[in-house]
């Protein structure tokens, strides 16, 4: 057994960068930005639901399973346990990143240098997740949640139920078959019964699963293990999340969140790292707020104003196109996030946005019944009852598209900033004003850090 909690664990550069809101923060282009400071770039959650676009150059990249660092050719790139994977969404997104000239190898590639790892341990998206999701979503009298019907939900539900098939369990042509089999029988009874779904070929499944599954096989390891040794080395890790805080299945605004953990605390429980090996949590939060899909929205913008800034921030989904809703910073919900998931740094987003704002309101409290309350409620039902306490603050109406120092903001953005940073009780220590790598601002003390051994 390899002892990787050495004393340099404590010493190595370890960080989670996840999203502060409800998902769509900017998280690719941030953990793109910051894998030029880490050797090994982890995603910890979620599935190909989540989708990171990075823009490079002006080339736009869409990467919905594979870790932004695998942009980066010096860094190798890790798909953790916690993960649920669609194997042909992986391989296609593989192909189109070695169509796009990038180098993609995993460890099992004779005369290659490896950059991309799978968890064994990671779940399989099956088609029937696909189909019992769908038909689940549309069944009369179910609560819409607003999913993406990828099979990403049911696939976490069958790994909580002890049925699910892992990418190791996939490698074995014997046991997926009869797992096929098994299942088949099982899901097309259900799906038949709840929603009439059409049944699912076992023996045509199981020759197009046994195709793929020699497809990912050079790319599948022991990723915790790998992790772990690469910390015990010395090596700088940066763990990946999806979604954002309040799409945690523990702590987001349930029932209208995702199936996973998406909190700092998933970044151990998805890749098998011990949390005393993390060294902070840098959370990404928009100038303002956006939410996909159905569920509460206390700083909701109504009207032509939030379809202004969603114009302007070009907010609809990279994997769905759906349309997001729009509104401004919700400073409770973003103490409540950097709360729970221990924030020491905070990354801001797509501050350009604003920029033609005369009055930028933010939300700095909530009142429930006439009272101001502390809490943020365990309910949906709670959240509606919600009446925002908004402050106004001056908009600067000036261009900061594509400004890379601090001081050359304009005077009322650095004072948002400071508000920000102050009412968060976090400290900024990036901030974005334009999609391209180099439109990025950097705090000289996050500098520090991001430059520390």
């Amino acid at each position: 057994m390899v002892r990787v909690l050495e004393t340099t664990v404590n010493k190595t550069k370890t960080a989670v960068v996840l999203g502060a809101q409800w998902g769509d923060e900017g998280k690719g282009k941030i953990v793109d930005v910051l894998s030029d400071n880490f050797e090994v770039v982890a995603r910890y959650a979620g599935g190909h639901n989540a989708g990171h676009t990075v823009t490079i150059s002006g080339k736009k990249f869409v990467l919905q399973l594979i870790p932004c660092g695998i942009l980066r050719q010096e860094s190798q790139a890790v798909i953790g346990n916690g993960v649920v994977l669609d194997p042909f969404a992986l391989m296609k997104e593989v192909n189109t990143l070695r169509g796009a000239g990038l180098e993609v190898a995993g460890p099992g590639e004779k005369g290659a240098s490896a950059n991309l790892f799978i968890s064994n341990r990671a779940h399989v998206i099956l088609p029937y997740h696909r189909m019992i999701e769908l038909g689940a979503e549309n069944a009369p009298g179910r609560v819409k949640i607003g999913t993406t019907s990828r099979g990403i939900g049911p696939t976490y539900e069958d790994k909580m139920a002890r049925r699910g098939l892992r990418v190791a369990d996939l490698l074995d042509k014997e046991l997926l078959k009869k797992h096929i089999q098994n299942a088949c029988k099982e899901k097309n009874t259900i799906a038949h019964a709840l929603f009439n779904g059409e049944a699912i070929d076992p023996d045509e499944m199981y020759e197009q699963y046994a195709k793929v599954a020699d497809q990912i096989a050079p790319f599948v390891a022991d990723t915790a293990l790998l992790l772990n040794k690469a910390i015990a080395a010395g090596k700088s890790v940066m763990f990946e999340g999806a979604q954002g805080t309040m799409l945690d299945i523990d702590h987001g605004t349930y029932p209208f969140v995702t199936s996973s953990s998406a909190t700092s605390g998933g970044a151990s429980i998805g890749t098998g790292v011990p949390p005393t090996a993390i060294r902070t949590v840098i959370a990404v939060s928009k100038a303002y707020c956006t939410r996909v899909g159905e569920g509460p929205f206390p700083s909701e913008i109504p009207g032509e104003l939030g379809d202004v800034v969603r114009k302007k921030g070009n907010e609809f989904g990279a994997v769905t196109g759906r349309p997001r809703r729009c509104g401004w910073i919700d400073l409770p919900l973003l103490r409540y996030s950097n709360m729970i998931n221990g924030t020491e740094w905070l990354v801001v987003t797509k501050l350009d946005v604003l920029d033609e704002l005369a009055e930028i309101p933010v939300v700095t409290g909530y009142k429930l019944d006439g009272k101001v309350v502390e809490e943020i409620p365990a309910q949906d039902s709670g959240y509606r009852k919600i009446e925002p306490v908004i402050t106004t603050l001056p908009g600067w109406q000036e261009n900061t598209f594509g400004t890379t120092e601090h001081d050359k903001l304009p005077k009322k953005a650095q004072d948002y900033l400071r508000f920000l940073q102050k009412e968060s009780a976090s400290t900024i220590g990036m901030v974005s004003t334009g999609p391209d790598r180099d439109h990025t601002i950097f705090i000289d003390e996050f500098t520090s850090f991001l430059k520390s051994k």
